[in-house]
């Protein structure tokens, strides 16, 4: 299976857009599930639900830094390269869907005031964008991976 089904499944089994991109990429980061999904899962909903960064953006960017990060403060070179590779996915993100915010991902969608999740139901899932978007920011970032690596 490929990242873009991995992670389309991993939402559609409950998980949130940030958790599924990252777990979808469990081969390439080495991360356990259980710390992957522990580590995404403030992101969901743009950040906890309040719809900043869409969660499959974040996810994305987790990747990115787990794989091609810097870890030391004193490496500005490194840093400004990791930045301009989260920078790309954020372009291509946004080109593709308009915007990397998930309150503009949603618009137009009808979702529940307040802070607590929506049940995910099958009217959950038919009513939002969210399962392709996280598809296409895993093909996204596959393809920026094997440019990376080649």
């Amino acid at each position: 299976m490929n990242h873009a089904d991995l992670a389309e499944q991993y939402f559609l089994s409950g998980y949130n857009c940030a958790q599924s991109v990252l777990l979808a990429f469990g081969d390439k980061t080495g991360l356990d599930e259980s710390t992957a999904a522990r580590l995404s899962s403030s992101f969901g909903g743009g950040l906890a639900r309040m719809r900043e960064v869409c969660g499959a953006v974040s996810g994305a960017a987790m990747v990115l830094g787990l794989l091609y990060g810097y870890d030391s403060p004193n490496a500005p070179d490194e840093k400004r390269a990791h930045y301009h590779r989260v920078q790309d996915f954020a372009a291509r993100f946004k080109e593709a869907n308009g915007s990397v915010v998930c309150r503009e991902l949603l618009s137009g969608v009808s979702v529940a005031d307040g802070r607590d999740p929506e049940a995910r139901t099958a009217a959950y899932y038919q009513k939002r964008p969210c399962p392709r978007i996280i598809r296409q920011a895993a093909e996204i970032l596959d393809e920026m991976l094997e440019k990376l690596s080649g």
